[in-house]
């Protein structure tokens, strides 16, 4: 934990004199009394330090599953990360860099962060990218806001296969802009069931593969919904084995690159992937590094767009995102560098080598079964009579997986969430297996 000096009555009396101020409420004015409302205190007891940091410490424990074999998913995977990217990262040069305002001095930045578009744009079969956003959720809300400002609209089609986590983020960006959710079902395999487009849509979402592990059929969604954005949320670690989804018309590709060279890291920092079409560049959240020649004919990199101009427009800016994950994504890029595509592809190969493996073993056991019938990468839901004390068991035995209540979320009751990525080894299939049919 961070440490933290607290304040005496006195110190928020005086700092409060000193910016004229009533009281502490009246830091926070400016937000919307409906905002507001949606605080929650922290539920803390009023007690000494040493006890709140004692107590802290043993919920900190208990959240980080420490010794657990991570079988866990629902949008980050547990990797293998080389060697070589943490060693890139922990040059000074480039983790102590920050906005390269002056291109002359921060053509190490421009030139990876270019290399970073060029690669995404392979993966995702997009024209254009940008050097990365925030997160994978925050990169859906921005493509979002992107069809909207382009085709009008304010109907999102988003499927209950979604992401549970990044549905929230985008049910929040969406309450702030007016835009309205509608659910679309999935079927029996698990695929999204589009029955109707309503007239004012400006988006549909797809998420490949989807939140239950199951492989989306992006064919003909383009043409069904007409002017409409396309939007199709990632895993990068399936595009090295499924065909990118620029190839089914997409409008925009996002997603979560944490699969590219990041660690758990108990949830962050990510990597937000977004890619487009040219003719919808300056319409593009971000920054983009370009490839020029100087004066003399030499080549150097530049920042060619950035959507700088919130600072002066403000809501009608392009986007309030003004910044970059660049650690996240020079991680994502020497990953991508030091596999090359047939790396990715092996990757992702051996990950549902021992998915299907542990699939086959574990459906063969009496009660339990496939929730869905459709494809997986190397990620499945595995439906039961009692979801939750399979999970208890498997987490008695030094298992961890996805928990029920983010399945059951999307409607789906009495299922837990599994994922194999290439690190998990025979010895520990066995143990998932037999904690299971003891």
């Amino acid at each position: 934990m961070n440490p933290y000096i607290p304040h005496t009555k006195r110190d928020i009396e005086e700092m409060l004199k000193a910016v004229g101020l009533p009281d502490v409420e009246a830091l926070f004015s400016d937000i919307p009394e409906e905002v507001r409302r949606r605080f929650k205190p922290l539920g803390l007891p009023p007690r000494d330090e040493i006890w709140v940091f004692r107590h802290i410490a043993e919920l900190s424990e208990r959240s980080t599953g420490r010794g657990l074999i991570p079988f866990l998913g629902a949008g980050l995977y547990d990797h293998y990360v080389p060697p070589l990217v943490g060693h890139i990262l922990s040059r000074a040069e480039f983790y102590t860099a920050y906005t390269p305002y002056q291109a002359e001095i921060s053509q190490g930045t421009l030139t990876w962060m270019f290399e970073y578009q060029t690669m995404v744009c392979e993966l995702t079969g997009m024209e254009v990218a940008n050097s990365s956003m925030y997160d994978g959720a925050t990169a859906l809300a921005e493509a979002v806001y992107m069809a909207r400002r382009t085709v009008g609209g304010s109907t999102v089609l988003v499927p209950k296969s979604l992401n549970p986590n990044v549905r929230e983020v985008l049910a929040t960006y969406a309450w702030a802009a007016g835009l309205r959710l509608v659910d679309v079902p999935y079927d029996e395999q698990g695929q999204l069931r589009l029955v109707e487009v309503p007239e004012d849509t400006c988006a549909l979402i797809v998420q490949e593969p989807n939140f239950f592990g199951v492989i989306e059929d992006l064919s003909g969604l383009k043409e069904r919904i007409g002017r409409a954005f396309l939007i199709v949320y990632v895993n990068p670690i399936a595009l090295g084995v499924l065909e990118p989804p620029g190839k089914f018309g997409a409008d925009v590709v996002v997603g979560e690159g944490q699969v590219l060279g990041l660690p758990l890291s108990f949830g962050g920092p990510l990597l937000g992937i977004f890619a487009t079409k040219m003719e919808y560049l300056r319409r593009m959240p971000g920054r983009i590094s370009g490839r020029t020649v100087d004066a003399e004919g030499k080549e150097g990199y530049v920042m060619a767009f950035q959507t700088r101009e919130q600072h002066i427009r403000r809501e009608e800016a392009t986007s309030n995102i003004c910044t970059n994950s660049a650690l996240c994504a020079l991680a994502a890029t020497v990953y991508m560098a030091a596999l090359g595509p047939e790396g990715l592809r092996r990757v992702a190969l051996l990950s549902m080598e021992r998915a299907y493996s542990l699939a086959e073993r574990l459906f063969s056991l009496p009660g339990f079964r496939p929730a869905f019938s459709g494809p997986f990468l190397y990620e499945f839901a595995v439906a039961c009579a009692d979801a939750e004390a399979a999970v208890k068991r498997l987490r008695q035995a030094g298992i961890a997986v996805t928990s029920p209540v983010l399945l059951r979320k999307c409607g789906v009751e009495n299922a837990f969430l599994v994922a194999v990525t290439e690190k998990r080894t025979p010895e520990e299939l066995d143990l998932f297996v037999r904690a299971l049919s003891s």
